[in-house]
Order: structure tokens, then sequence, then C-alpha cells
């Protein structure tokens, strides 16, 4: 199991699913944890269990992460209570899932300020502190959709493969300076995040058989951490499909269009 023991680690999006599962992971392995999420009632009491699984500190900050103004102030609540900032993990984000010529454009520009910008700026605030430091972490959640995008997924599959996209670039940039950039690629996940994403529930239902534990998935990331792995995508059949698109991309367009499109 990682030891994390006195290491500084921001999470985003913790206030469900693989964000909590994740700040609970991290707890375990004994790191003092930030956490960042909108809804402060579940906020806090993912930072009650944090603080039950180790004795080092759980620090809840409620915030949007596509508010500019809300990440600037978890940086400074972190400046000024630890002066460090060693693994930064973005789990914040979201989807919904509709055609790309009827999807309100509100809602485009909504998932992009989340899922895209709010997450490169958390990520550009931390490769600053860790670069000063000689040395961190940075872990952004995008998706397997950001390779192989299905009908009424493209905008959140976009968000997703602009975010693959940017880490391919910020990792290059900070290898000289110590500083591993991990991106993670899941595919479905048994969370609520298809609450949102379909409220109709048809869509996780066809995917049960290949969707992602939360729980042992968030111990998947973690104990990847420190090991300067590139990339984490899976399950695993999704990441075969993924090599299979890039050899045969027609092949590939037929397949996302009927046998893996379960929407």
């Amino acid at each position: 199991m990682t030891d994390l023991t006195g290491q500084v680690v921001l999470i985003t999006g913790v206030s469900s699913g693989l964000g909590e599962q994740l700040a609970l992971a991290v707890a375990a392995a004994g790191a003092n944890v930030v956490l960042m999420a909108r809804r402060q009632e579940r906020l806090t009491r993912v930072a009650d269990q944090c603080r039950i699984l180790s004795a080092s500190q759980a620090v809840a900050l409620a915030g949007d992460i596509s508010s500019v103004k809300a990440v600037d102030r978890v940086f400074a609540t972190i400046d000024e209570m630890f002066g460090r900032l060693d693994i930064v993990i973005n789990a914040a984000g979201f989807g919904y899932l509709a055609p790309a010529v009827t999807i309100k454009p509100a809602l485009m520009a909504k998932m992009f300020h989340v899922n895209t910008l709010g997450v490169m700026y958390v990520s550009q605030l931390a490769a600053q502190r860790m670069r000063s430091a000689g040395h961190g972490e940075i872990v952004n959640v995008a998706s397997i959709a950001g390779k192989i995008a299905t009908p009424k997924s493209a905008v959140y599959a976009a968000t997703k493969a602009a975010l693959i996209a940017y880490d391919n670039a910020l990792r290059l940039e900070l290898r000289a300076d110590h500083i591993n950039v991990m991106t993670v690629n899941p595919g479905p996940i048994a969370t609520d995040f298809f609450k949102t994403a379909d409220p109709t529930g048809n869509y996780l239902d066809s995917v049960k058989w290949l969707a992602l534990n939360p729980v042992k998935f968030a111990q998947q990331i973690v104990n990847k951490l420190g090991h300067h792995r590139r990339e984490i995508n899976a399950p695993w059949v999704m990441n075969a499909a993924n090599l299979g698109y890039q050899v045969a991309p027609k092949l590939g367009d037929w397949l996302a269009g009927s046998v893996f499109n379960f929407k």
C-alpha cells in the first residue's frame, strides 16, 4: 500500500463517487487531505470520515472548481496552513448525454468550465507550487470517452479529450522539474454520476457488466502514486477497444456507434 504520511494532497470533486473514494483512500495512506467540492454537507461528511481513517489533517473547503475565485481561495488556504502541496487529484466533473445537435449552449459551456478549464486552472496553480518545491504529482481524471467517443456523448467526450491533450503537453513541460502528470481514463463507474448524465438510468443498467467499482478503482489509482505512471485506462476491455481504434479507425467508428453504443 502507498505510504503518503506527511504529504499534502488536494482532491477536487470529493462529495460523492470516485472523488469521495479517492479522498478516503488517500487519508488511509496517511496524507493530510484538502478536500474541495460544491456541496458543503457532503464535503464535511467526507472530511469527518477521513479523520477517522487517519491521524493527519482533513480540511474541507466548499467551492466550485469552475470559479477562479473559489480555486484561488483553496490554494491560499493550502499556502497558509501547510506551505506545500505534494499531490493534486482532480476528480471534479460531470456529464450529460444528449445529441450534439440539440444540447443547449449553456450546458456545453458549463461542462467545459467544470471538466476542462477548472481542472486546467487547478493544475496550473499546483504546478507553480510543485515547480518551486522540485517535486510533485498531478492526477487528472479524464475519461475513456475522450479516446472513444460514442453517440450522445459528443460534448462530454470533447471536454475529456481536451483534458487528455492538455495533460500530454503538461507532462512534457514538467518532466524536468520532477513533477509527474498522470491521466486517469475510466469507463463507466457505478456511482451517482449517471443520475445527472442519464436521469433515465437506462445507460448504467446496460453497462453494469463492465462498470468499475469506485472503491477498488480509487485504490488502484492511489497505488500508482509516486510510480511515474503516465496513464490508467480501465476497464481492460475498453482499453483494448481504444488500442484497436487507433489501428483500425473505420472499424472503431462502427463499433463505437453500434456494439459499444449503449445509450
